[in-house]
């Protein structure tokens, strides 16, 4: 009995110690002359390898260690003057004004020798790879959301946090996976054809599509691209190119580029039909990728380029079969990836588990709801919008899946 009752004490204790270990700080960024909401915008502590991003509603919650103190909050996005704010001094719900800032253009791309082309800068940038991004192994940890949907109806969502471990940034090889937790897992009722498929493991869609790890994409100057330079814009503590670049007939693409050290610092892709013509062939199964846009942003930490954040959206049209003409349904599956820390010392002490296995769906690998982890876990907060969906799931979920 006096046993049990010291490890109930030691429980308490813990809990106890660990809600004092954390603040929680929250706010809306807003863009100071439109008002609009500034969705995606990094809240960091710099110098520090935690943070986190605010949602589509410009909204975020950060949870950061209580010995923080006075040390200065970052809250950065490309196009618009930083801005910090110490940690102690944040109300709650906080609103944060962004200004725009735009830089003279020819200030910039003027060298003593001859003007930078854009061609010139994206060829820059990709043979600075190997100076920019890291060479030795590291971990990074990142919340992954899921949500799918078909002809305008959401059918399935996932949440889970994961940890990635590369040995470098230029391994080939799928970088191992420990599933953490999942806090939300919803499935409806899917039309017809769906439901013979497991549903596709969502780690393994996020780190398929890299085009720094795996050497393609617009970064490579061949294959047709023409770039352009759009502008100067700022960012964090640098000045960023906006390139923006063309592949006919279905791909376009903006690049960010550090105007100081040529690094990736955001890559947008997007393929799109043309004249009712795509890139990709139809699948066996009926299926065909009729949209594809996908995003990676990448932040600074101690000389290094690591991903930030990861964005998937796909349009899918599904076709009775492979020579037919008839749609069945339109699917629309968006995944993001929300890096929240990154870890390059100790690597090999690290409590790291490769846990994960890309053959079955998360939903398949899944423990029971932890909310202890959630507690102080810097996942981007819900939109409104995401709320409805998240209750409007919980309603129709027909599995006996692991809810929040």
């Amino acid at each position: 009995m006096k046993s049990l009752l010291s490890i109930l004490i030691l429980s308490i204790f813990s809990l106890v110690s660990n809600a004092q270990d954390y603040n929680s700080i929250s706010g809306k960024i807003i863009d100071k002359e439109t008002k609009e909401p500034l969705p995606f915008a990094s809240i960091y502590i710099k110098n520090n390898a935690t943070g986190t991003t605010s949602n589509k509603d410009g909204t975020f919650i950060f949870h950061v260690s209580s010995h923080i103190g006075t040390e200065p909050v970052t809250i950065s996005m490309i196009g618009y003057i930083s801005t910090q704010i110490p940690a102690d001094q944040f109300t709650k719900n906080q609103i944060i004004y962004l200004q725009q800032g735009v830089s003279q253009l020819d200030q910039v791309i003027l060298t003593s020798e001859k003007p930078l082309t854009a061609k010139k800068i994206v060829k820059k940038a990709y043979k600075s790879i190997d100076i920019n991004y890291p060479k030795e192994p590291y971990i990074l940890e990142g919340f992954i959301r899921d949500l799918q949907n078909e002809d305008g109806r959401y059918v399935e969502l996932l949440e889970c946090a994961v940890k990635f471990r590369y040995e470098n940034y230029k391994d080939y090889n799928s970088p191992k996976v420990e599933l953490q937790e999942v806090r939300r897992s919803y499935i409806a009722k899917k039309h017809s054809w769906n439901e013979d498929f497991e549903r596709k493991n969502s780690i393994v869609d996020i780190i398929e599509d890299d085009f720094i790890r795996y050497d393609y994409g617009p970064i490579k100057v061949k294959n047709g691209w023409v770039y352009k330079i759009e502008s100067v814009l700022p960012f964090a503590d640098r000045l960023v190119y906006k390139i923006t670049g063309t592949n006919p007939p279905f791909q376009k693409a903006t690049l960010y580029i550090d105007t100081k050290n040529f690094a990736f610092v955001r890559i947008e892709l997007n393929r799109s039909r043309n004249k009712k013509k795509y890139y990709k062939r139809r699948l066996t199964n009926g299926q065909q990728e009729a949209g594809y846009d996908i995003i990676f942003e990448y932040q600074e930490y101690k000389g290094k380029m690591y991903l930030k954040y990861l964005k998937e959206e796909d349009t899918w049209h599904i076709y009775e079969g492979l020579g037919s003409n008839q749609i069945l349904f339109i699917k629309h599956p968006k995944k993001e990836l929300f890096i929240n820390k990154i870890i390059t010392k100790n690597i090999g002490a690290n409590n790291f588990s490769h846990n994960h296995n890309s053959n079955k769906s998360i939903e398949n690998q899944a423990g029971l709801y932890n909310p202890e982890f959630w507690k102080y876990y810097n996942a981007p907060t819900l939109t409104n919008e995401e709320s409805k969906i998240v209750e409007e799931l919980k309603k129709a979920n027909i599995n006996s899946l692991q809810k929040e």
